[in-house]
C-alpha cells in the first residue's frame, strides 16, 4: 500500500467517523417500552476520530516544528 493510498483511506475513514458522530449527536437512539437501543457509542467514535487524526498527522510527516527553551546560567 502506498503512502498516498494510506492517506486517502485514512481520510475516508475519518470522514465516516465524523458523519457517525453527527448522526449520534442528532439522536441515533430510541426506546420501545422498557428497552432502548443506541446504534453507536459516542465515546468510541470520538476516540476513533482522535486516533485517525493522529495517524493522518503521522502520515503527513507529523509536527516538524519543535520549541526549545534555553535558560542562560552564570557559572560563578
Amino acid at each position: 500500500m502506498t503512502l498516498e493510498s494510506q492517506i486517502t483511506e485514512t481520510t475516508t475513514r475519518r470522514a465516516a467517523y465524523v458523519a457517525a458522530e453527527a448522526a449520534i449527536l442528532t439522536g441515533q437512539s430510541y426506546s420501545i417500552g422498557n428497552r432502548s437501543l443506541t446504534r453507536a457509542d459516542l465515546a468510541e467514535v470520538r476516540a476513533a476520530i482522535k486516533d485517525l487524526t493522529a495517524e493522518l498527522t503521522a502520515l503527513n510527516g507529523g509536527n516538524t516544528f519543535r520549541i526549545h527553551r534555553v535558560v542562560p546560567r552564570d557559572n560563578c
